[in-house]
């Protein structure tokens, strides 16, 4: 309750804030600023627009702009609120003149520029995919070299079509990989679109075994679907069970934590050949203190996705105890990745978009 109050006060009185600002900064009749601040407020409206069920009911082109209007409204907002926060402590201070901000084309066009600047540095930011090398060693007998390349948080949907998935596949492809593990969130907040654009037959095209669990968004979208959907792409599904990767590298995948029934991680892993590289996937990376206690080599998760943007980024941190990257604990090993795709509007803002591609290799065999 507490979360629902904060997600819906935060966004309304920094929308007043922000808007307030803008009325008072333009340096045109009541008419034009009017227009302006209400095309403001209805563009973070259409943010709540999923509540209803909107989005399913109109056409897929006006869905789509529908939720890039309201997710991305939520991002500009954000740093307006700071822009202006920042313009407000300066005033104080006698740093900005009180001139900038009341009835200014030069504070309009200083702000016009800045934001529009750092939100397409952001959006190209976010375009790029980083390729991250992980390299992993072990004891445990390997007859070769494995590579597997791992993913989260793509959230296909409204916002990523299937034109940027075929992107994604043919990047994925090029790394010739053993196998490819996602850990959640494939779908972002409905199945709709995937269908309409038959996006599984575009998974399909995946040139490798492809296993995954599922995240918290498989559930907003209907957990009964998103199962048909991954059997359709050719996605083996693992809940709370294993899967062997050429007999040398067993895959454990965790059903999310959003159901409260899931299997305990000791309960998964029951009954599993220690003596083999044991990865767990599991979408939100909690409790990571079970795998170690568990003997796993490797966990990857997602979910956090660094905050998308500053400082939410420093949020993810204060909450999770590895919110990016590697980790490790005794000699299990995690890693926490950022998302190849995002939610909402398509900015990265002091974090990246990525995928992984881990290297495991047997201690002093060399490799195939």
């Amino acid at each position: 309750m507490m979360w629902m109050i904060l997600f819906l006060l935060l966004p309304l009185l920094g929308t007043a804030y922000a808007l307030w600002h803008v009325w008072v900064l333009l340096p045109l009749s009541w008419p034009w600023r009017l227009v302006v601040v209400c095309a403001g407020a209805l563009s973070v409206a259409t943010l709540f627009a999923g509540f209803g069920g909107l989005y399913e009911r109109l056409p897929l082109p006006a869905a789509r702009t529908v939720y890039e209007v309201g997710t991305s409204s939520i991002i500009v907002l954000l740093y307006l609120v700071m822009l202006f926060l920042l313009c407000d402590l300066g005033r104080l201070v006698h740093l900005v003149p009180r001139s900038l901000l009341f009835s200014s084309w030069t504070g309009t066009a200083t702000v016009a520029v800045a934001m529009v600047a750092l939100f397409t540095y952001a959006n190209l930011h976010y375009r790029h995919k980083y390729r991250q090398e992980l390299s992993l060693t072990t004891e445990k007998p390997l007859d070769r070299s494995y590579r597997l390349v791992m993913a989260s948080d793509l959230h296909l949907g409204y916002h990523n079509p299937r034109k940027e998935l075929a992107r994604w596949v043919d990047m994925l492809n090029a790394e010739k990989a053993d196998a490819i593990l996602i850990a959640g969130d494939i779908i972002d907040i409905s199945v709709r679109p995937l269908l309409e654009e038959n996006m599984a037959q575009e998974l399909r095209r995946l040139n490798a075994p492809v296993y995954a669990c599922l995240g918290n968004h498989e559930y907003y979208s209907g957990e009964p679907k998103a199962q048909q959907f991954y059997r359709d792409a050719g996605i083996r599904l693992l809940r709370d069970e294993t899967a062997l990767i050429d007999s040398a590298i067993v895959v454990a995948g965790r059903d999310d934590r959003t159901n409260r029934r899931r299997k305990a991680l000791n309960a998964v892993l029951e009954g599993v050949d220690h003596s083999k590289y044991l990865i767990v996937l599991d979408h939100q990376p909690y409790n990571l203190e079970q795998a170690e206690q568990c003997g796993v080599d490797l966990q990857f998760s997602g979910h956090t996705h660094h905050g998308q943007v500053w400082p939410a980024s420093w949020v993810t941190e204060a909450i999770y105890e590895c919110a990016f990257g590697q980790h490790q604990r005794g000699t299990t090993h995690y890693y926490v990745s950022s998302g190849l795709g995002i939610w909402g509007g398509k900015f990265r803002i002091g974090t990246r978009s990525e995928y992984v591609v881990a290297t495991i290799e047997q201690v002093g065999k060399s490799q195939n």
